[in-house]
């Protein structure tokens, strides 16, 4: 495993300006052409449910405590079998060879080097089997084609490739509006045009290093991992239709994935919480909350929201979470509320964007220095000793002697 101090000893000189992840978006839109960072930054209609998202997080306030040795905080985590150093991962991002070069293998390269996990998306543009190759400890996570014989043949395709992680994105039954992006210039298929021409003229660290450099060494990106066989070209005309039967899918399916997958299935795009009862039902090895980030449904309820109805429901199950983590804090807050591990999206492609897996490393670094900072402070040693205890909720009562502070909102 590389070490992260590798990846970062030479980084660019402005990165000493990176405080934390929230630094990286005005960055990235500076760099990235402005269709390529809409499809990023979008959200499903007005946005309200990724503001939520991260509004979420600012109704909790963590509790200190005092004269405590935290001298040996540890922010090392088991889940599924498995040893992170965090419960911090990377989250599918769609076309990220789009915006960083090599994008899915350079978020591999930053996770694997931190001891992290990184989900890689069905909607990517480099095969999963070179990914595996370089990052076997890679997760993946596929989006269900219409047909049920397309279904079986892509659960294969995985399996050969290597990965022992499946995810499965359930949240995708109806196409997303996402107006941003709409606005921004970006269509499904990238459509050449005067605009999109000069968009990269006036973004000539992307347009050569990210997109001739891609075309020159690998040819036009296809949507690699939608099927079985290497999909349509970001380009074709019927790149829409590939998506466009993903309504079919149900519980009876879900359990035809599970009987032939050998592998840990994780189940992502969970609110509800009678739908965590049925993925727990139906053989799901772990759980993600999430709302996609903010992207399918607008007015949708944020993540960390559902979070402790989702926990209780799931039993022994794992649950994660993904949407609006921004910080160490948020982080802390979201393990308070019984998740075992969140996932970042949106800043790591950013930073992938900007400078490669160093940035994408330097990301990870500050968010779990971040979480270090606030463990401590807490008097925890340990990520196990994070508990509902943790946390006030601004309109929750006290009272000394009080044992859970969040009782209010429970």
């Amino acid at each position: 495993m590389s070490n992260p101090q590798t990846l970062l000893s030479a980084p660019c000189r402005r990165w000493q300006d990176i405080l934390s992840l929230q630094d990286l978006e005005p960055l990235a839109r500076q760099h990235l052409p402005a269709p390529v960072f809409g499809y990023i930054a979008s959200a499903a209609d007005s946005g309200q449910a990724m503001r939520s998202n991260a509004l979420a997080f600012e109704q909790f306030d963590l509790l200190t405590r005092v004269l405590r040795d935290v001298s040996q905080v540890s922010t090392e985590t088991q889940l599924l079998g498995q040893t992170f150093r965090a419960p911090i991962g990377i989250a599918p991002v769609g076309l990220s060879a789009l915006s960083a070069y090599r994008g899915d293998l350079v978020l591999a390269q930053a996770a694997s080097a931190h001891g992290l996990p990184m989900i890689m998306s069905g909607s990517s543009l480099i095969a999963m089997e070179e990914v595996a190759r370089q990052s076997p400890q890679t997760w993946f996570q596929a989006y269900l084609p219409g047909q049920m014989e397309q279904v079986q043949a892509l659960i294969e395709r995985v399996k050969h490739a290597g990965f022992s992680t499946l995810v499965i994105t359930v949240d995708t039954q109806a196409q997303p509006k996402l107006e941003f992006a709409r606005r921004s210039g970006f269509s499904a298929p990238l459509r050449p045009s005067v605009g999109l021409a000069m968009q990269g003229l006036l973004h000539p660290r992307w347009l050569l290093g990210t997109f001739l450099r891609t075309i020159v060494k690998h040819g036009m990106p296809h949507f690699e991992n939608n099927y079985a066989h290497r999909g349509a070209a970001i380009v074709a005309k019927n790149v829409t239709r590939d998506f466009s039967e993903r309504g079919r899918n149900d519980w009876k399916r879900l359990q035809a994935i599970r009987d032939m997958w050998p592998g840990r299935l994780v189940i992502k795009g969970i609110l509800h919480p009678d739908d965590a009862q049925l993925a727990c039902a139906h053989g799901a090895d772990g759980l993600i909350v999430s709302n996609h980030g903010g992207r399918q449904l607008d007015s949708a309820p944020s993540p960390l929201r559902m979070l402790p109805h989702v926990v209780k429901q799931a039993g022994k199950v794992p649950v994660m979470l993904d949407g609006g983590i921004r910080r160490g804090t948020d982080v802390v807050k979201a393990l308070a509320l019984g998740a075992q591990l969140v996932f970042v999206g949106r800043p790591c492609i950013y930073a992938a964007a900007l400078g490669g897996a160093p940035a994408v490393a330097l990301a990870l670094q500050l968010l779990r220095d971040e979480m270090t900072r606030a463990m401590a402070m807490m008097g925890t040693n340990h990520v196990h000793e994070i508990s509902p205890d943790c946390l006030l909720h601004p309109h929750a009562a006290w009272a000394p002697g009080a044992r859970h502070p969040l009782a209010a909102n429970e």
